[in-house]
């Protein structure tokens, strides 16, 4: 696995779908819970949310399904910091199962600092604390090769875009 471990949780026996394996939404519920993970791990946590109503949200996401991944697995997530500034993260997370050694999945996340304060929400800097930690994680992760080439954009090749 390429990336920083994470995160890591049992393959629930109501996340499998009736092809016997990991339905795609929760591929996606693992990588949100990996998100949450990396936020405690740069200093984002709970205490922080309370103190400053500042949070991550979500603004992209990309993932490619390359692998299943079956009830009996445990799901193991590695990140990398691909690139951040004074209030974006991107980041790429890998699936994969324990004991195996092929990626289940890949996805990208875009993730937004902002500051919540009653129905509004605007962006907001990071704290210097959590940039330099982020920089820490984005420089551990250089040199780690992906398993996929990372994010693309979803078209059909070689056929027409109309039925």
């Amino acid at each position: 696995m390429a990336g920083i471990p994470i995160y890591q949780t049992p393959i629930l026996p109501q996340w499998i779908d009736y092809n016997g394996h990991l339905r795609d939404a929760y591929y996606v519920l693992i990588v949100s819970q990996a998100t949450d993970a990396l936020m405690d791990r740069i200093g984002l946590d709970e205490a922080y949310r309370r103190r400053t109503q500042c949070t991550l949200y979500t603004v992209e996401l990309h993932i490619q399904y390359l692998h299943e991944v079956k009830q009996t697995d445990t799901a193991l997530v590695a990140m990398r910091i691909l690139g951040a500034d004074a209030k974006r993260i991107h980041a790429a997370f890998e699936l994969t199962s324990a004991g195996s050694t092929r990626v289940a999945a890949v996805a990208e996340v875009m993730l937004l600092h902002v500051q919540q304060r009653g129905d509004t929400v605007t962006t907001a800097a990071l704290p210097a604390e959590v940039s330099a930690a982020i920089a820490q994680l984005q420089a551990a992760g250089a040199g780690l090769a992906a398993a996929t080439p990372g994010s693309r954009r979803l078209e059909l090749r070689g056929s027409s875009r109309a039925p």
